[in-house]
């Protein structure tokens, strides 16, 4: 396992690695929020059967 310093320099590499990642977490919500509608279609809901108590 690599080393980070402790270290200016250190503090700069791991400032990147968590700004990349971030980029990645983001994105990953992004592609989730995407695939909503397309769930929506196929899982349909049935409110009024939801009002109705109905499982």
């Amino acid at each position: 396992m690599i080393s980070i310093p402790n270290t200016i320099e250190g503090a700069f590499v791991l400032s990147i690695i968590d700004f990349l990642l971030s980029f990645f977490i983001i994105s990953g919500i992004g592609v989730i929020l995407a695939l909503l509608p397309l769930v929506n279609r196929f899982w349909k809901i049935d409110e009024a059967k939801l009002r109705r108590g109905g499982h």
